[in-house]
């Protein structure tokens, strides 16, 4: 089967997530009708072109410690 276009533009990947965390996002998600793959996007292009919002994450340290967070 061949590959779509618009599959050729997507990678996959695999990240931790804190359990409380995804809880509360799966709600969100569900009840905005949001997915965590807009999110990682949009926060991935923010991350990259805008330096308040990269400032903002790397400033935001109210996570419980772990060896990701």
């Amino acid at each position: 089967m061949a590959k779509s276009l618009k599959d050729e533009r997507l990678a996959l990947s695999s990240v931790k997530i804190e359990k409380g965390l995804l809880e509360g996002i799966k709600i969100e998600f569900v009840r905005t009708k949001f997915s965590l793959q807009k999110l990682v996007n949009r926060s991935i292009h923010l991350y990259l072109t805008d330096l308040d919002f990269r400032n903002i994450i790397h400033l935001h340290n109210d996570l419980a410690a772990s060896g990701s967070l």
